[in-house]
C-alpha cells in the first residue's frame, strides 16, 4: 500500500470551495494541519472564515469526500476548530491581492 502524502491531501483540499468566497479552503488559508498515520487515516484540521458561516456542513462534508477519493486513503477525519480564529492574513497571497489585502 502506498503512503499518502500530505500533498496529496492539499491538492484534494483545493478543489473544495467556499461558495460564499469564491475560493477553495487551501487559498483561503482554512487548513490548519493534515496528518497522516500508517494506516493513511487522514486528519485534517482546518476552520472556516466565521463560525456562523451557513455553508460548513456542506464544506466540511466536501473536505470529507474530496480527500476519500485518493487512492488508498482509509479514514477521513475532518476536525473544525476556531482556535486561532481565521483572518484574511492567512489567505494565499492571490487571494489578498483580489481582496485588495
Amino acid at each position: 500500500m502506498a503512503a499518502v502524502t500530505k500533498e496529496q491531501v492539499m491538492e484534494a483540499l483545493k478543489e473544495v470551495y467556499d461558495m460564499e468566497i469564491g475560493f477553495d479552503i487551501v487559498s483561503l488559508g482554512l487548513v490548519y494541519g493534515v496528518e497522516i498515520d500508517n494506516e493513511n487515516n487522514v486528519k485534517v484540521t482546518m476552520t472556516l472564515t466565521t463560525p456562523m458561516c451557513p455553508l460548513a456542513g456542506f464544506i466540511i462534508e466536501d473536505a470529507r469526500s474530496k480527500v476519500q477519493q485518493i487512492e488508498g486513503v482509509n479514514k477521513v477525519d475532518v476536525e473544525l476548530t476556531f482556535d486561532p480564529p481565521w483572518t484574511p492574513e492567512k489567505a494565499s497571497d492571490e487571494v489578498k491581492k483580489i481582496f485588495g489585502i
